[in-house]
């Protein structure tokens, strides 16, 4: 037996050789139909998205700590799917608002993640919830197109409206103002709550994002044919109109604008960043990320051509912007010289970057779970915050900040205290 069984099990278990057992002796067979059961097995489990994606989550979870460590105070836990936005309220930063892929947002308190009241009534994903500048209101989009605003201190629904499928929602800074940009290419505005409304026509294609500028008087907007408007709220007219070589090659994915106005910049899918005087309509420069790619072999070169930009915004403090690439880069720019300034390398794609009102420290989330704070002067990393045991989808920092509350695909929202004894 002793012999038999040890060349079987010593020098065959697992080797290529081991066809070599069909063919010897009448064991062979069932000890190979065992073997090779276990072998697919273990290969399917390789090949299968869903089981290598619980693998590598649970690897991460360990290596990463992306399960084990949790650095939040409070975590939001009544969703049953990914949670794909969050808003604070302007006014007091103790309420947030919630959307997710259950079809439901949530009111919340941000100090102790209770329950406020919940946005009911959605027949899709929420995609969008913003609170209104003064925090009377809230609204809540989803992706089908249904909006609906709420009284926040009566929780109580006071306006909706359906429009086309919703690619973006944005409440105006100064008034009961809410734009919103749909797949037909249409961007809408409406009076809260009595419902007055208009409709700027862009191109027969998506308006893909959009900003309405510190004047309130005018909103920027994207598409997805690569054009960019600025269009005058009251008049109803586009006052510019960037297309062709002055516009991207690709769908915009965000616009963002410094804090008088005066800049917008503009972010695509072409990895290009434009930034543009908003007076003139003109194109001052152009931020590319193209260093990288040129001398990249073949196997990268693809995976760059899959980046894009997927997040931007201007420091208030300092002649500086940030760009956030699907590659997990952050670059860091200078305005008054047109150059990078600094590259931030994150380990996976960056879904979004805010800035701190008053301070040249940028905050970035990504899909590997994390948020960071970046000192913008040196380009280093100042910490980093982990609790989610999946992607962030959406953020947002509160305005001394001090805390920043964050969604996830692992279904909850968390609340990080960030505020340090040195900052």
């Amino acid at each position: 037996m002793e012999p038999a069984e040890d060349p079987g099990a010593l020098s065959l278990h697992g080797d290529e050789e081991i066809i070599e057992v069909v063919e010897l002796g009448p064991p062979g067979p069932d000890d190979l139909a065992e073997e090779m059961e276990d072998v697919d097995f273990e290969d399917e489990g390789a090949e299968e998205p869903d089981a290598e994606a619980w693998d590598s989550e649970d690897d991460e979870g360990v290596e990463d700590g992306m399960e084990a460590q949790d650095d939040s105070e409070v975590t939001f836990s009544l969703h049953s799917a990914s949670v794909f936005c969050v808003s604070l309220d302007p006014k007091t930063n103790t309420l947030a608002v919630t959307g997710g892929e259950d079809d439901k947002a949530f009111v919340w308190r941000v100090s102790d993640g209770e329950l406020l009241f919940e946005c009911s009534g959605h027949k899709d994903s929420v995609t969008c919830a913003g609170f209104s500048h003064d925090s009377v209101f809230v609204a809540t989009g989803d992706m089908s197109g249904l909006i609906k605003v709420w009284r926040v201190d009566a929780k109580e629904e006071v306006w909706s409206f359906e429009v086309g499928d919703l690619e973006w929602m944005e409440w105006h800074p100064q008034a009961h103002v809410l734009l919103a940009g749909t797949a037909d290419g249409n961007t809408w505005m409406w009076k809260i709550p009595s419902g007055d409304c208009k409709t700027f026509q862009g191109p027969a294609c998506p308006a893909t994002c959009g900003r309405i500028l510190p004047d309130g008087k005018r909103a920027v907007v994207g598409y997805e044919d690569g054009t960019m408007r600025i269009w005058d709220l009251k008049q109803g007219t586009s006052l510019h109109v960037l297309k062709g070589q002055d516009g991207h090659q690709d769908p915009l994915t965000c616009v963002a604008s410094n804090q008088d106005g005066s800049l917008i910049m503009t972010g695509s899918v072409d990895c290009h960043a434009k930034l543009v005087n908003s007076a003139t309509g003109k194109v001052v420069c152009v931020f590319k990320m193209e260093s990288v790619t040129p001398k990249a072999p073949i196997g990268e070169g693809e995976e760059a051509e899959s980046n894009s930009v997927e997040s931007l915004g201007f420091c208030n403090v300092m002649p500086l912007a940030a760009v956030g690439y699907l590659d997990g880069t952050l670059a860091i720019y200078d305005l008054s010289t047109q150059s990078l300034r600094h590259k931030c390398q994150h380990e996976s794609g960056i879904v979004q970057l805010l800035w701190e009102e008053s301070s040249a420290v940028v905050y970035t989330c990504s899909l590997d779970g994390a948020v960071r704070l970046w000192d913008a002067r040196s380009g280093k990393m100042i910490s980093e915050y982990r609790g989610h045991s999946a992607e962030i989808l959406d953020f947002a920092v509160n305005k001394d900040a001090s805390i920043v509350v964050t969604t996830s695909g692992d279904h909850q929202a968390k609340v990080f205290c960030v505020q340090r004894p040195d900052r």
